[in-house]
């Protein structure tokens, strides 16, 4: 998978000038790459240490949150995207956190593996748990918590009261919106409170 395309991709989601927070930021390349190509602002959540570092040193503002503990520093609308990339299938209770970036959030924006993918469709039905680019781990090594698929997605937004947007999936750098459930190994959904 291209990450840096994908990269491009979802930036070009997020209006110029938006105020963003990013959560799960990582090393903050993508609200680098917003501040530096379209004129946003913003912070990044992250908890991991090295990555915390890696942020600052990029010039990006980040605060250390356990996303678990939800978002209740931040109050309703504070920002104009919300971004949680990659970051959805890692936590507990993300039908949770699902609210609180709408909430937060004038706009949202998720992406994750898509579990439907056609070549994982495939190693489960020989019997194993998929090993891919976008599920690069092992069944019992895997620090996602959970798996899920672009039409669950949908049917996750739509119980939430959540406005899809825009939704397509990606393929190694690739946008796909000709049956990304099975021709895409990400999900990527654009949404809005109802």
């Amino acid at each position: 998978m291209s990450e840096r395309k994908d990269m491009e991709v979802i930036a070009e989601l997020v209006p110029e000038g938006s105020r963003v927070l990013d959560l799960g930021c990582g090393t903050g390349e993508l609200l680098a790459h917003l501040r530096d190509r379209r004129g946003c602002t913003g912070y990044g959540v992250e908890l991991d240490d090295a990555n915390l570092l890696a942020c600052a040193r990029r010039g990006v503002d980040v605060i250390q949150l356990n996303l678990e503990e939800g978002l209740k520093l931040f109050d309703d609308r504070s920002f104009d995207v919300v971004l949680q990339l990659e970051t959805l299938q890692h936590l507990r209770n993300t039908e949770k956190m699902l609210r609180e970036t709408a909430r937060v959030g004038r706009i949202g924006i998720v992406s994750f593996p898509n579990f439907a993918h056609w070549p994982n469709r495939l190693a489960v039905l020989r019997g194993r748990m998929p090993v891919t680019k976008a599920l690069p781990y092992e069944w019992y090594d895997t620090p996602n918590i959970r798996v899920g698929t672009y039409a669950d997605f949908e049917v996750l937004a739509g119980k939430n009261g959540l406005d899809v947007i825009d939704s397509f999936g990606l393929q190694s750098g690739e946008v796909i919106r000709l049956w990304p459930n099975l021709r895409a190994s990400v999900a990527v959904f654009k949404f809005e409170r109802g």
